[in-house]
């Protein structure tokens, strides 16, 4: 799979292929231009209430987890946002970017984990007849 994380902060490259912001909010401090967007799905990210109970609090990590994969599996735009992710990194790489401070405790590492899961589900699955 082709899909990569990086901080919104941290320069542009090249190889990131197609730089997509993942966060509902726009980042602090960095211009649409610095940014070098090719589109901003802020409906993948969690809804503004689990974003603001998780508040990126390490302890609360495990359950925000679940409650976003939760959202991520029922909620059709989130579903449509996912499959248009998988199709752009099936045709080149997709760098998801974030504007969290914490590497670990984010909605973009559940984001990715998601992706990796649903891009090997599509390779094991076989076409029904």
């Amino acid at each position: 799979m082709s899909i990569f994380l990086k901080r919104v902060y941290e320069p542009y490259d090249e190889a990131d292929g197609c730089r997509v912001l993942i966060d509902r909010l726009w980042p602090r401090g960095i211009s649409k231009e610095a940014a070098k967007l090719s589109y901003w799905l802020k409906d993948v990210a969690p809804s503004p209430e689990l974003r603001k109970w998780f508040c990126h609090k390490p302890e609360l990590f495990a359950e925000f987890r679940l409650r976003y994969l939760q959202e991520l599996r029922t909620e059709e735009q989130k579903c449509i946002l996912l499959n248009q992710l998988l199709d752009e990194a099936a045709k080149t790489s997709v760098t998801l970017l974030y504007g969290a401070k914490d590497p670990i405790y984010n909605h973009a590492v559940v984001l990715y984990e998601e992706l990796e899961r649903l891009q090997e589900n599509k390779k094991t699955s076989f076409p029904s007849n």
